[in-house]
């Protein structure tokens, strides 16, 4: 994670704010929707898709919602026209964040952003204006035990990966955007369990927050997660563990 807060940690803490507001449905299913109008609705040829089904299958989603939704993003059926956005804004701390939302009204979507920012201790950025700090990467995670690090390395490089970070429990496979779901189905073939394979915007540089301001930071994480029309947030924040597992 690029000297980020460690992996299993920012999951958890993610899975943990998921859960209070039930919207993990919600935001799967925009990213099947999404993948489907972008890609088509055949996974077979549409590794975006087929990485969003394996991700709603994982999180137990109703196959019945699954189909309704690839439905919903090819036009068979009617349903809300999405497009995606990204937003750049300023924490508390000084930190970066970049914002993925999937929204059918981008003019509400930032309105909310712009609120949930100011009441804690945030604000937006301009284009460009915090890109520039992260890398746009694919990246997943292989559960550690019983995998030999070198075995998973060289793996992981045949199956088109640029970098793999040990984290203890886990290890954290890097990618090129265009390659994650390629080298997803490669160490899957190879018999790895992968689990949270996403696209991420990974730090080139983290700033520490300590206090007060780790505080502030975790809230504002937490508030911009809560709308309905974010999908991710990422920052380039590190912090002590407890700090954040206090959140």
């Amino acid at each position: 994670m690029a000297g980020h807060s460690k992996w299993k940690q920012i999951k958890h803490y993610k899975a943990a704010t998921d859960a209070k507001r039930g919207a993990l449905f919600t935001r799967l299913i925009r990213e099947i929707t999404m993948a489907a109008k972008l890609g088509g609705g055949d996974p077979a040829g549409n590794p975006r898709l087929r990485t969003a089904i394996d991700n709603a299958k994982g999180s137990s989603m109703p196959k019945e919602n699954i189909e309704r939704a690839i439905k919903k993003g090819t036009g068979e059926l009617e349903g809300v026209e999405y497009v995606e956005a990204l937003y750049e804004a300023y924490g508390p701390g000084g930190v970066a964040i970049m914002i993925q939302a999937v929204t059918d009204n981008p003019t509400r979507t930032v309105a909310d952003i712009r609120h949930k920012l100011s009441r804690n201790g945030g604000n937006m950025g301009t284009a460009n204006s915090v890109a520039f700090l992260f890398d746009r990467k694919g990246q997943m995670a292989v559960p550690a035990d019983g995998v030999s690090e070198d075995a998973l390395i060289e793996a992981a490089l045949e199956a088109g990966a640029e970098d793999v970070v040990n984290e203890g429990e886990l290890f954290v496979v890097a990618t090129d955007p265009a390659a994650l779901h390629a080298a997803k189905e490669g160490l899957q073939a190879r018999g790895y369990a992968v689990e949270n394979a996403e696209l991420a915007w990974v730090p080139r540089s983290t700033v520490r927050v300590e206090g007060a301001a780790a505080q502030q930071l975790l809230k504002l994480l937490e508030a911009l997660e809560e709308l309905d029309d974010v999908q991710k947030v990422d920052a380039n924040f590190e912090m002590d563990d407890d700090a954040l597992a206090g959140a």
